[in-house]
């Protein structure tokens, strides 16, 4: 795809091997074009590694950050069990939102918790909410560790963020998916891979081994969940979808 912007005009031209498109750059159309090529130079030049959140690294495309806190506040989840635990800032992020609301838990996951990242955590004011589980998230054992912390009536939400092979991601979705609440959801996270094959940084394999396509075929397999990207509870542009990490993410338990 080659993209011409010209600022004088006020044009986008995008050509590609089924023609040549002209739009007005100031225009929806332009907006999704040029940021879908925004994310994927953000993501090689490691853009989501500039972040923290309440002094712990983030490793999140800002965008996905607050729409995630935007389906937190509507569902209220009693209890958030994320695998991938890395410096811990995701961790702290939901434990903040958490002691806003007024309740919540949140059970981290890693088959690696290394040292500095687990007394930084430990350390932490909000670690109070927080619980660390080390281990491989598809080993039984650790799934069991997991479901322990769930409480009678607790609604469960578990995002996927360790391991993104299309083989990793489907062993955690068949492993954690009967833990979520009717309305709640299971998120797949990083499926942005399927379109970084061509990227300096990623690897061709990409097109195919990535968590997008495990959870398609998941939701395929299991008809009590849906994709379904959360609504948007405040819009007055005419956008209708965000730039993210995390296309085809959104599993939703439906029955």
């Amino acid at each position: 795809m080659k993209l011409e912007i010209d600022t004088f005009l006020g044009e986008l031209t995008v050509s590609d091997p089924d023609g040549r498109q002209r739009m007005a750059l100031y225009s929806t159309e332009a907006f999704e074009v040029i940021s879908d090529l925004w994310v994927k130079l953000g993501w090689n030049e490691k853009y989501p590694y500039t972040f923290a959140w309440f002094g712990r690294p983030i490793i999140q495309l800002p965008e996905d950050m607050v729409r995630m806190q935007e389906v937190i506040w509507a569902l209220k989840p009693d209890l958030i069990i994320e695998t991938g635990v890395a410096h811990g800032g995701s961790l702290i992020f939901y434990a903040s939102l958490f002691a806003a609301i007024g309740k919540g838990r949140v059970v981290g996951i890693d088959i690696e918790i290394r040292p500095k990242n687990r007394s930084a955590i430990e350390a932490h004011p909000l670690f109070g909410a927080i619980s660390l589980i080390e281990g491989s998230s598809t080993d039984p054992a650790v799934v069991a560790a997991a479901a322990d912390h769930i409480r009678p009536g607790d609604r469960v939400l578990i995002i996927l963020d360790s391991n993104h092979t299309y083989a990793h991601v489907a062993d955690e979705l068949a492993a954690y998916h009967s833990l979520i609440t009717p309305g709640s959801y299971i998120v797949a996270t990083d499926g942005i891979m399927s379109e970084l094959s061509d990227v300096p940084h990623g690897k061709a394999d990409w097109v195919t081994n990535n968590p997008q396509r495990a959870a398609a075929d998941f939701a395929a397999k299991h008809k009590n969940f849906r994709f379904e990207q959360p609504a948007w509870p405040f819009n007055e542009s005419k956008l209708k979808r965000t730039p993210t990490h995390w296309p085809g993410a959104w599993l939703k338990r439906v029955s």
